[in-house]
C-alpha cells in the first residue's frame, strides 16, 4: 500500500509538479522579444477578434472572461497581490499564463496516459518512459517564448484526439471513433491544427492494401474524422466574416532568407528526426512517415503563411513522433 502511494506521489510530481516548475519558468524566467506587447496589455488586444485570429473562438472567450475574473479577484480581494504582479506583466499576461499552464498541465496528464498504453519493450521501464516523458515536456516549454492564448488548448485537444484514435485502434469501440470526432469538431473552434487528428486517424488505419482488397470501413471512418473538422471550419467561416480568411500574409519568402526562420526550420526537421530515431521498430517509423505525408498540407501551409521562427508550430508533429516512437503498433495495425 505504501509503495502504491508512493508511486502516486511521484507520478503526480513528474507529470504535474515538475512541468508546471518548467513552465512558470519560460513566462516568468526571462523575457523573449514575443512577450514585450503582451506584458503591457491590460486586456484582450483587439486584433484577436480580427482576420485569422477570429476563428479562436475558444481561446478568445478564456482570454476575456479569465482577464476579466482575474482583475476583477486582484482588485477587490487581494488588493496586497497588485505590486508584486504588477513587476512581472499585465493581468492580461498572467491571465494567459493561468489558462496555459492549465490547459498544459492537462497535456502532460493526457502524454502521460499515452506513453502508458500499449508501450514498446523499451518503456517498459519506468525510468525509460519518464525519460522519454521528459523530452515531450521539454520541447513543449520551450516553444512557449512565442506565447499565445491558443497553443496549449489545441495541443491538449490534439493529444486527446490522439489518445482516442489509439484507443479505437486497440478497442475498436464506436464510442471512442464518436468520441474523436467530437473532439476535432470542437478543437476546430480553437485553431485549425484540429486538422492533424485526422493525419494522425489516416496514419494509423488507411493501407493501399484495404482499397485493392475493396476494405472501405476504416475509409469511411476516415471521411467521419475528417467531416467533423469540416463542418466546424465551414461554419465558422460562414457565420464569422473576415476579410482575410486564410492568412494574415505570405512569409515563404521569409521563411527561407531569414536566418531565425532557417534555425527554426532546422529545429522542426531535427525534432522529428529525432523522434523517428527513437523508434525501435519498424512499424512505429512507418507510421511516422504515413503521418507525415498526411500532414504535407499542414506543412504546405504553414510554409506559406506561418514563420518558422514560431516553432510552436511543429509542437503537434514531433509530440506525435514521440507517441508513434513508443507505442506498440506491431501486432494491431489493421
Amino acid at each position: 500500500m505504501l509503495k502504491k502511494n508512493d508511486e502516486k506521489i511521484n507520478g503526480f510530481l513528474f507529470v504535474i509538479v515538475l512541468p508546471l516548475l518548467l513552465f512558470s519558468m519560460s513566462y516568468y524566467g526571462f523575457e523573449t522579444s514575443y512577450v514585450l506587447w503582451i506584458k503591457s496589455a491590460d486586456k484582450a488586444p483587439d486584433f484577436i477578434f480580427e482576420s485569422v485570429y477570429a476563428y479562436r473562438v475558444i481561446p478568445n472567450f478564456l482570454s476575456v472572461y479569465v482577464t476579466e475574473a482575474f482583475t476583477f479577484i486582484v482588485e477587490n480581494h487581494l488588493p496586497f497581490l497588485k505590486d508584486f504582479l504588477s513587476k512581472s506583466g499585465s493581468y492580461f499576461y498572467h491571465s494567459t499564463f493561468i489558462i496555459n499552464a492549465f490547459f498544459f498541465m492537462l497535456s502532460c496528464s493526457m502524454l502521460d496516459k499515452i506513453v502508458k498504453m500499449k508501450p514498446v519493450e523499451l518503456l517498459m521501464n519506468v525510468r525509460v518512459r519518464r525519460l522519454v516523458h521528459f523530452a515531450a515536456v521539454f520541447f513543449m516549454v520551450i516553444v512557449q517564448y512565442v506565447p499565445t492564448n491558443c497553443d496549449s488548448i489545441a495541443v491538449f485537444f490534439y493529444l486527446w484526439g490522439v489518445l482516442l484514435t489509439l484507443r479505437y485502434l486497440h478497442e475498436k469501440k464506436k464510442v471512442n471513433l464518436i468520441a474523436l470526432c467530437a473532439v476535432v469538431f470542437i478543437s476546430t473552434f480553437v485553431r485549425e491544427t484540429s486538422c492533424l487528428n485526422i493525419a494522425f486517424f489516416a496514419a494509423v488505419f488507411l493501407d493501399w492494401r484495404q482499397f485493392k482488397n475493396k476494405e472501405y470501413k476504416f475509409v469511411k471512418d476516415t471521411v467521419c474524422v475528417a467531416g467533423s473538422f469540416c463542418l466546424a471550419y465551414i461554419g465558422l467561416r460562414m457565420t464569422i466574416h473576415q476579410a482575410a480568411s486564410f492568412m494574415e500574409g505570405i512569409y515563404i519568402v521569409k521563411n527561407f532568407t531569414s536566418p531565425y526562420n532557417l534555425a527554426g526550420l532546422l529545429f522542426g526537421v531535427l525534432g522529428i528526426y529525432f523522434t523517428y530515431q527513437l523508434s525501435s521498430e519498424e512499424s512505429s517509423q512507418f507510421i511516422l512517415k504515413k503521418y507525415l505525408f498526411f500532414s504535407l498540407p499542414y506543412l504546405f501551409m504553414i510554409t506559406l503563411v506561418g514563420l518558422f521562427w514560431e516553432t510552436r508550430l511543429f509542437m503537434p508533429l514531433i509530440l506525435t513522433g514521440i507517441v508513434a516512437s513508443t507505442h506498440q503498433f506491431k501486432n494491431f495495425i489493421p
